[in-house]
C-alpha cells in the first residue's frame, strides 16, 4: 500500500515516537465487524446460532464482534436483518451517544445506516429516529437497510441540512454529524480514499463540515446532544473543528473527545466529539398531518385481524393513490421534504382489497398466524425467488429462516408463491 507523501509527513510531525507503530499498522489486513440487530435477536443468542465463527466482542460495543468471514452478506441471516456489517471503530459513535428510548434523534448524515440502526437498536423501537440522506441513490440503501432491520419508529428523508434546520429549531435531544470527510482512517478499507486524498480535499471537507455543523446546532434541544464524528485522522476535521465549532456556538460544551488509531486500537481510523448544548429555548415541531380512509382502514383491520395474532398499534396514514403506513405516535410533520420511508410501509389498498408489503414482513413478521419456518439451507431457494412448500391454509404468510422473516408469500394449495421483491433476491447481488 502507497500511502500520500504529505499523509505521511503530516502523521509523522503528528504522533512523534508512535510514527513507525501506526505505519506498521498499514501491513495489516482491516478489522471487520458484525453488529447485532437487538430488535430481532440478542447478541447471546446470536453467537450461539452464528454461522461462521465471531472472534472477540468489539470494546466499544456490546452487541458486536470481530469476524474473518469472506461473505458474511450473503448469509441468511443477514437477508433477515439479524445483523449489520460494520467497520468496528464506526461502533463508537453508538457508545458515545447516550440515546436510550422514548428519544427523538436525527441522523444528518445517515448513509447507507450503519450508525442509524445502530441508534435505532439502542432506542428499542421507542420515540423517533430520522435518518437524513442529501444524495437520493445513497439514500436508497439506507432506506433498504432500515427495513431490512426491521425498524419500525423511522422516516428516511434527502435533504439539506439548512432544510432541515428551517424546519426543526431545538428540536432534537440528539443530533448525528457523521460528517463527509477525507477518509483518512478508511485507506486500508478503500482504496480509492487513498487516491482521493490531498492537502486541498482535507480544507474543503473541512469547509464543508463547518457548514453542516452550523445547521446541526440549530436542531438540537436545549440539555440536547450533537455528537460529530469523521473517519479521518486529520486535525482540521477533527479536534480543530470541534475547537472551532464551540467558540462560534457558545451555548454548547464538549461532554467528551475520542479518537482511534489503528496502531493502539482494534479498529481503522475515527474520530467523535459529544457536545452538549447547555441553554436554548426549547421548540416544538407540527405533528404529522396524517391522512385518514376510512374503507382503507377497514381493508387493512380485516387483514390484520386474520394476519396478525397481535396486530400492530399505532395511526394509519393512507396516501390518494392507496398505499398505507403504519405512523409512530409523534412523528413530526416532514411533509414537503423528499421522502422515502415514514415508519412502516403497511400495503396498498386498490379499492376493494388490501395487500401488504415487504416492509410490514419485516418489521411484524414474526406476528403472523401464518409462517413458513425453514432451515438455512432452504431459505436460500426463497431468497433466489423459488417457491417452497407448506402445509398452511390458502393465503398471504411470512417465509422464514428458522423464526427469523424474510418476506412475504402467498400460499395455494400447499405451494407458496414467492413475493420477495427482485431487488432484494440473492441472485440479483
Amino acid at each position: 500500500m502507497e500511502l500520500p507523501e504529505k499523509f505521511i509527513e503530516r502523521m509523522q510531525k503528528r504522533l512523534g515516537e508512535e510514527f513507525p507503530a501506526f505505519l506498521s499498522s498499514y501491513g495489516r489486513p482491516p478489522e471487520r465487524g458484525l453488529r447485532v440487530n437487538t430488535l430481532k435477536i440478542s447478541a447471546e443468542e446470536f453467537a450461539r446460532r452464528a454461522p461462521f465463527p465471531l472472534g472477540e466482542r468489539v470494546a466499544w460495543e456490546k452487541n458486536a464482534f470481530y469476524i474473518g468471514e469472506e461473505k458474511p452478506g450473503a448469509d441468511p441471516y443477514h437477508f433477515a436483518g439479524l445483523y449489520y456489517l460494520q467497520e468496528p471503530s464506526a461502533m463508537s459513535v453508538g457508545g458515545m451517544s447516550e440515546v436510550y428510548p422514548k428519544r427523538r434523534v436525527l441522523d444528518l448524515c445517515a448513509a447507507p445506516g450503519g450508525k442509524t440502526t445502530q441508534l435505532a437498536a439502542q432506542m428499542a423501537g421507542e420515540g423517533i429516529l430520522i435518518a437524513n440522506e442529501i444524495n437520493f441513490p445513497r439514500a436508497k440503501i439506507l432506506s433498504q437497510n432500515v427495513e431490512r432491520m426491521g425498524i419500525a419508529n423511522c422516516a428516511v428523508t434527502c435533504a439539506f441540512p439548512d432544510t432541515l434546520s428551517a424546519r426543526f429549531p431545538a428540536y432534537f435531544d440528539l443530533v448525528l454529524v457523521d460528517a463527509p470527510c477525507s477518509g483518512e482512517g478508511m485507506f486500508k478499507k478503500e482504496e480509492n480514499a487513498i487516491s482521493e486524498w490531498s492537502a486541498e480535499n482535507v480544507a474543503r471537507c473541512a469547509a464543508r463540515q463547518r457548514e453542516i455543523l452550523h445547521e446541526a446546532a440549530d436542531m438540537v434541544c436545549p440539555d440536547g446532544l450533537l455528537l460529530y464524528s469523521t473517519c479521518t485522522f486529520a486535525e482540521e476535521e477533527d479536534e480543530w473543528q470541534t475547537e472551532d465549532f464551540l467558540k462560534r456556538h457558545p451555548a454548547f460544551e464538549c461532554v467528551e473527545m475520542k479518537k482511534i488509531y489503528p496502531h493502539l486500537a482494534r479498529g481503522e481510523g475515527h474520530f467523535c466529539a459529544l457536545l452538549r448544548r447547555r441553554e436554548g429555548e426549547m421548540r416544538r415541531a407540527k405533528p404529522y398531518p396524517l391522512l385518514r380512509n376510512a374503507q382503507a382502514e377497514k381493508a387493512y383491520r380485516a387483514f390484520a385481524e386474520d394476519f396478525f395474532t397481535e396486530p400492530p398499534e399505532g395511526t394509519v396514514h393512507t396516501l390518494a393513490d392507496g398505499r398505507m403506513y403504519l405512523v409512530p405516535a409523534g412523528m413530526p410533520d416532514v411533509t414537503g421534504l423528499s421522502l422515502l420511508r415514514l415508519g412502516v410501509e403497511l400495503g396498498e389498498w386498490d379499492g376493494k382489497l388490501f395487500k401488504p408489503t415487504h416492509a410490514l414482513a419485516m418489521a411484524f413478521g414474526t406476528r403472523a398466524r401464518r409462517k413458513v419456518l425453514l432451515p438455512r439451507e432452504e431459505a436460500v431457494r426463497y431468497l433466489r425467488g423459488e417457491t417452497v412448500g407448506a402445509c398452511l391454509a390458502d393465503g398471504w404468510c411470512v417465509v422464514c429462516v428458522e423464526e427469523f422473516p424474510l418476506g412475504l408469500g402467498k400460499t395455494v394449495s400447499g405451494t407458496v408463491k414467492n413475493h420477495l421483491p427482485k431487488g432484494l433476491r440473492m441472485h440479483s447481488l
